[in-house]
């Protein structure tokens, strides 16, 4: 998966888990909120209530009901009191009870709680547990109350209510109001009414009873058919209740917005560290390949940023893997790129100052001998002025030597030499080149051996630059080795798929140190004839040319027991 679509799917998920998110919080918040409204509902009103937080208040043990303590304060502060019973009627336990309590309530009892309506008090009940228990919470009605206080002064002759002060204040504390029916349903006398009726129909009076304004009783007087109602706004109860659940209310909206808040800052920085810190890390890498520092940020333990202790890209990276890899591969192409630049640097300082040493040499004798030649203080012989063209001619061959061979190792670095490659047979190829050497007056006292492979054997090689390798081996054979020496060429095979060329002498072999920087560049081994020549660069460039031919050379000597260099090519 590339980065591409990684992103895409990254996002995708992201957004599906934000509304996931989004719709458990909305849930939870409305769950919250309706259990917060029940919860503070039960404990203003605790008719209200609901079995599971009854149940949460109430155990039975050995056959006795016991009430928690927020219950019973519940129960007290609301003018009520508790009654747990068992299915046969038995009383478990009471609470608050206003009279004596019963051990047991009658069926009858029981029937008329459940399903009628108490002039004096108003239960309600619950189910409790799998066994069946059940709690009751009974309230006196304040409306009844107020009416056995009231009828008592009621003059019912002269139609007047007769209210002391003390009800007066009562009614007023309690923003009740009465009134005085006569039996054609006009009011004849009343207190604190606001919006009642004046004249009642009988409809109206069921009305009355039904309204969710109010809660009235009533007392009826049968010697003159009167009656007395007595109610209590349904708005003035609940106003302190309404007052306190939005206090509620408005706590549990400050709470969820600050849960909001948090899990939105919270989300903000997940989401900065999981997309923003790896771009910043990533964008900090670049900066520091564009100032030239070639490596990845480290983090203060000198671990590169993107890498676990076990080596492994961190979980925040793994979406950048591909850019990390790239960059990954540029620094170490940079850092690479630097250090041969370095070596480059280096080895051109080192050939620059052998090249120096190289051509002063042969420059200072040219420069002598023309010196000499252009003199008038002497007269040179015929003889003398040709053995000193020589020499000059000589010089002039070493230095072009020198430089054609630093022109060819730079085009050999730089990948710029072209190789022609042609099925050629070796045998012959090679045979040729050693008749050359034993047809050399010059090399006259080295003896060379060809040993040809049995049968014919082809390879596809460039014909100039593969005798430039074995020129140079063989000149350093006949170079570095005393007169009398011996040097053999020898062609077999490995199979069918490799040809081996071996060139072995038996002369003075070399040292461990001039081995090993055998093919190093402007490298010179020691010389028992000249001192200091040659431009230290045959073997490097042999060893470059074997390797375009798509070969490989390796050197054993040991010294007094000569040298072996062998080749091998593959099969073409």
């Amino acid at each position: 998966m590339n980065i591409h679509r990684r992103f895409i799917f990254q996002f995708f998920v992201q957004l599906i888990t934000v509304f996931v998110l989004f719709f458990i919080i909305l849930i939870s918040f409305w769950a919250f909120l309706g259990f917060s409204m029940m919860d503070f509902e039960s404990k203003q009103d605790l008719s209200k209530a609901e079995d599971y937080f009854v149940s949460d208040h109430v155990s039975f043990k050995d056959g006795k009901a016991v009430f928690k303590e927020e219950l019973k304060s519940l129960a007290k502060e609301q003018n009520g009191w508790l009654l747990a019973i068992n299915e046969t009627g038995d009383v478990l336990g009471t609470f608050n009870m206003p009279d004596k309590a019963p051990k047991k309530l009658k069926k009858s009892e029981i029937a008329a709680i459940t399903y009628g309506e108490s002039s004096e008090a108003h239960y309600t009940y619950w189910k409790i547990g799998t066994k069946p228990h059940f709690v009751l919470f009974g309230k006196a009605k304040t409306e009844t109350k107020l009416l056995n206080l009231i009828s008592p002064l009621v003059d019912w002759k002269q139609q007047k209510l007769n209210l002391s002060e003390n009800i007066q204040n009562e009614l007023s504390r309690r923003n009740a109001w009465v009134q005085l029916i006569a039996p054609a349903g006009n009011v004849v006398d009343e207190y604190g009414t606001k919006n009642q009726q004046s004249k009642y129909s009988v409809r109206k009076l069921f009305a009355e009873q039904d309204t969710e304004s109010s809660t009235p009783a009533v007392y009826f007087d049968p010697n003159t058919e009167s009656a007395i109602l007595v109610g209590i706004p349904a708005d003035n109860k609940a106003s302190s209740l309404e007052k306190n659940l939005f206090k509620s209310l408005n706590r549990s909206l400050m709470i969820i917005f600050v849960m909001a808040f948090l899990l939105l800052l919270g989300g903000t920085l997940w989401y900065a560290r999981k997309f923003g810190v790896p771009l910043l890390t990533l964008m900090k890498w670049i900066q520091n390949l564009g100032n030239g520092l070639y490596q990845e940020p480290a983090d203060v333990h000198g671990r590169p940023v993107t890498l676990s202790r076990k080596g492994k890209l961190k979980r925040k990276f793994r979406l950048y893997k591909e850019l990390i890899a790239t960059l990954t591969q540029l620094t170490e192409t940079l850092q690479q790129n630097e250090k041969q630049q370095r070596i480059m640097v280096n080895t051109r300082e080192e050939w620059i100052s052998g090249l120096s040493h190289d051509l002063k040499t042969p420059l200072s004798s040219i420069s002598g001998y023309a010196q000499m030649l252009a003199s008038n203080d002497y007269t040179w012989s015929e003889k003398e002025t040709k053995e000193f063209a020589l020499i000059m001619a000589e010089k002039s061959d070493y230095m072009m030597d020198l430089l054609e061979d630093l022109t060819l190792t730079y085009r050999l670095k730089n990948n710029a030499l072209p190789i022609a490659k042609v099925p050629t047979d070796l045998n012959e190829f090679i045979r040729r080149i050693i008749i050359h050497y034993i047809n050399d007056p010059v090399y006259q006292d080295r003896t060379f051996h060809f040993i040809p492979h049995p049968e014919s054997i082809t390879a596809s090689i460039d014909p100039k630059w593969f005798q430039r390798i074995l020129d140079n081996i063989i000149a350093n054979a006949i170079k570095y080795n005393p007169p009398g020496t011996a040097i053999s060429v020898s062609l077999s095979s490995i199979e069918e798929h490799l040809i081996v060329i071996n060139i072995k002498d038996d002369g003075i072999g070399m040292d461990s140190v001039t081995l090993g920087k055998l093919f190093s560049r402007y490298y010179r081994g020691t010389h028992t004839g000249e001192t200091g020549s040659g431009s230290g660069l045959g073997m490097a460039i042999t060893k470059q040319l074997v390797h375009l031919h798509g070969g490989t050379i390796n050197v054993q000597s040991e010294q007094q027991n000569g040298t072996l260099i062998r080749i091998m090519l593959p099969v073409n």
